[in-house]
């Protein structure tokens, strides 16, 4: 990986729709060749997925952090919350807490339900969750 596969992935960041024949453009290669990078940045595996994002309107977000049990390997605890309804993103952590868990719901009411299933789950020692108020970026 170089410092123009870096270019073309900052850009898909921004626009993962952005035709390869613009990107190209941008960074003064053809389209095949940038066609070819992101086809082996996706064979390495440094591209894992595409995906969307949704205008979340007037649904809730918020951040759960997670203390796991120390008994419990942490990346079982993640892979289980991966797997829930209303989870965005599980992201393992350094400090206080073992585990952030990035929840959406329609309402408060659909968090509330999101947040019991985490602490259902075996393992899940302690929760604190925080509301996110606006998302800056």
């Amino acid at each position: 990986m170089d410092e123009i596969d870096n270019k073309i992935i900052e850009i898909l960041k921004k626009d993962a729709r952005k035709p390869f024949v613009e990107i190209g453009k941008e960074l003064g290669l053809s389209e095949g060749a940038v066609r070819r990078r992101v086809k082996n940045l996706i064979k390495n595996n440094v591209i894992t997925r595409f995906t969307i994002e949704v205008e979340k309107g007037h649904s809730v977000r918020a951040i759960t952090f997670i203390t796991i049990d120390p008994g419990v390997p942490t990346p079982s605890v993640s892979e289980k919350l991966a797997t829930l309804d209303g989870v965005e993103g599980v992201y393992e952590l350094t400090g206080e807490y073992d585990v952030a868990a990035i929840v959406s719901a329609n309402s408060v009411a659909g968090l509330n339900k999101c947040i019991e299933e985490i602490r259902k789950i075996e393992g899940v020692k302690n929760t604190n969750t925080v509301l996110v108020l606006r998302v800056v970026r």
